[in-house]
């Protein structure tokens, strides 16, 4: 499917964050294509070095997902989701270039895996916004609460969706392309 006429822009976009929080989910949720994903079942060995053994999740993201969709008819955003294991930094790193923006997806039943996809976006120097996905059995948590927990800037925009849910993914991806409009007006010399 090719783009409309009416598209005036494009934008990378990399959406990141730790095993199993939701990247895969949001892409496929919000994709006006047929997502690419490369989703590997697990082996044995790699699941405990991924999971701990804990989780029960079989599959993984083993180089990244893709998948586009436009918005307000004018600008399209082409989505490369990351895998989430530190074992593909390498990977993380190489899919960030050209990038304009990313969303860091998190998951209150373990802020602290979101520590390292945030601490690479800071080291890249590339804007990012917060996406809470909530699962169901997640601890809700206030906002002003998670900000402290993740050491967010105060310019950084902290938003609650559901993966599974288009619209949900939708209005997260919003308030990231709202955060790079503003930003870059903001750095415009006057």
């Amino acid at each position: 499917m090719y783009v409309r006429p009416s598209v005036a822009g494009a934008a990378k976009i990399l959406v990141v964050g730790p095993f199993g929080v939701g990247k895969t989910t949001l892409i496929g949720a919000v994709s006006e294509i047929r997502p690419l994903s490369t989703e590997a079942v697990m082996t044995r060995a790699g699941a405990r070095v991924d999971t701990g053994g804990e989780r029960s999740k079989r599959t993984t993201t083993v180089a990244l997902d893709f998948g586009r969709i436009t918005i307000d008819g004018e600008l399209v955003l082409y989505l490369f989701g990351t895998p989430g294991q530190p074992r593909f930094l390498p990977t993380w790193r190489e899919l960030a270039r050209g990038a304009l923006g990313a969303l860091a997806l998190v998951d209150t039943r373990d802020l602290e895996a979101s520590f390292d996809s945030i601490g690479h976006l800071e080291d890249l120097d590339l804007p990012f916004s917060i996406a809470v996905n909530r699962f169901p059995d997640s601890p809700r948590y206030a906002e002003e609460e998670l900000r402290a927990a993740l050491d967010l800037l105060p310019h950084t925009p902290l938003t609650f969706c559901d993966a599974r849910d288009g619209e949900s993914s939708l209005r997260a991806l919003i308030s990231l392309v709202t955060h790079l409009v503003n930003s870059a007006t903001d750095s415009e010399p006057s």
